[in-house]
């Protein structure tokens, strides 16, 4: 499996946003501790925590983002996304102990003592522009998350959000202290609403954090998302030549998705269309996936409609045999086989009845219905024949003979144009003729035997001869029956 490669502007994109996000978290942190202290609002002062929560997070997700977008190596073959997932389980960490103390702060305030609140202009003015900022850098890294992939910048614009609801509930809560102190002493409990505009946050705090970690924990325990797996395979189903998935496998990093993928294909398939099939798999399934890597695996089926010389040219397949001309007469005691086998043309003839007597052995062995199997032995290896063109007058004379022959021979057929070449062992020859388009294919087959035995019959010293029969229709070449 090769590595993915290392999306540069990618990674300079989630870069600029997770700094930049640091920067928010330092300006606000610093707002909200002001503000906080100076008017001495609980629900402020939280909110300062909460943004100084938001800087730790903020660093840790920049950390995440750089260390996330290394290649993979030696140690690391999947990667190092698994660092943006790290680091979100460790910010629902922190994020869980802002709510401890904000929550403790909030009920000490509420039943045990009180502090003064001062609701200044200067208080409210802080919250609204930490609204501000807040959901001009959410935008920012939800824009760069979902663009991404990244987990870790997704789950900062998630916190980052929330902060926007956080702060509308403190403000909320600086109002609610407004009110009391000009509506008069029977309003005094109003005061009470910073404490719990507080726990209010808490709440928020803790919704977010229960989210965020479950994301983290799925991820690195390689939790797959539910229904993915279902998409997964009826993407692979969706290809034509797949007949089943037999197992399936995906795992998060960071934002990469890995998908191992095991798919059945007829095992008479060649092994061009298996690696077709299986390119095309590869480009269903990562539609589905998006960013990520995957590994598309064949594995060979035997379908129940094969007949037995399909399941002859699988055997020799197998052992990189080639076969043809497979013949099956059914006899008492089962079936005769009679066959050409394909060998090496490099080799002599005792290597070559070794390698058949093998075929044939696993033949009888897979097959017990045959009990005898009798093998031609042919050679694999193409030749390229030196031959020279026939003079025009050879050829017309040649074709001249063959035109008349054909037709009288071989009942049904229609004699078009022959090519001719001289090799040193004679005439090669290739005869194209027509015949009836809706006959079947074992009679056509049957035609072309008799229009060869035709042509050797009629030219003395044909040492090759091919027939090319077609439709009368169309003929090869653009010769028709009508031209």
């Amino acid at each position: 499996m090769l590595a993915p490669s290392v999306d540069l502007q990618a990674t300079k994109e989630k870069r600029q946003a997770a700094a930049s996000s640091v920067l928010a978290a330092v300006f606000l942190t610093g707002c909200k501790l002001v503000a906080g202290v100076l008017s001495g609002s609980l629900g402020i002062l939280a909110e300062a925590l909460h943004s100084a929560m938001d800087l730790m997070a903020a660093l840790m997700t920049l950390a995440a983002v750089r260390i996330a977008d290394n290649p993979p190596d030696d140690t690391h073959p999947y990667g190092h996304g698994k660092a943006e997932n790290l680091s979100a389980l460790v910010e629902t960490l922190l994020l869980l102990i802002t709510c401890g103390w904000v929550a403790y702060e909030a009920v000490e305030r509420l039943y045990f003592g009180t502090v003064e609140v001062e609701s200044s202009v200067w208080a409210f003015l802080v919250m609204a522009v930490s609204m501000v900022v807040d959901y001009s850098r959410s935008r920012v890294l939800y824009r760069t998350a979902r663009k991404h992939n990244s987990q870790a910048l997704e789950a900062d614009a998630l916190h980052f959000t929330t902060d926007i609801l956080s702060s509308a509930v403190v403000i909320g809560g600086l109002g609610l202290v407004w009110l009391s102190e000009r509506l008069g002493p029977q309003w005094a409990f109003l005061v009470k609403g910073d404490a719990i505009a507080a726990l209010a946050v808490a709440v928020i705090v803790l919704v977010v954090t229960f989210r965020l970690g479950r994301r983290a924990l799925d991820a690195l325990m390689d939790s797959a998302p539910a229904g993915f797996g279902d998409r997964l395979q009826k993407a692979a189903l969706s290809v034509t030549g797949v007949n089943a998935v037999t197992s399936l496998r995906s795992r998060q990093a960071g934002a990469q998705t890995f998908v191992d993928i095991t798919v059945q294909v007829d095992r008479q398939a060649s092994l061009e269309k298996g690696h077709e099939i299986a390119t095309e798999v590869d480009r269903q399934v990562s539609q589905v996936v998006g960013r990520g890597d995957v590994v598309v695996h064949i594995d060979p089926i035997c379908r129940e409609n094969e007949n037995l010389a399909q399941q002859i040219h699988a055997v020799a397949a197998r052992g990189s045999l080639h076969t043809h001309e497979v013949h099956a007469y059914r006899l008492d005691d089962g079936f005769l086989v009679e066959m050409h086998v394909e060998v090496p043309a490099n080799q002599n003839l005792r290597e070559a009845d070794t390698m058949v007597r093998d075929l044939r052995e696993k033949i009888m062995a897979e097959l017990p219905q045959i009990r005898e199997v009798v093998c031609q032995i042919e050679p694999a290896m193409q030749r390229t024949i030196p031959s020279t063109d026939l003079s025009s007058e050879e050829r017309q004379e040649l074709n001249a003979r063959i035109s008349r022959e054909i037709p009288k021979m071989v009942e049904g057929v229609r004699f078009y144009r022959a090519e001719w070449w001289r090799s040193p062992v004679g005439y090669d020859v290739v005869a194209y003729c027509g015949a009836d388009g809706t006959i079947p294919v074992q009679q056509a087959h049957h035609l072309v035997y008799r229009i060869r035995q035709c042509l050797l019959s009629t030219v003395t010293g044909i040492a090759h001869a091919a027939v090319h029969l077609a439709p009368e229709e169309r003929q090869r070449g653009g010769v028709t029956s009508d031209e």
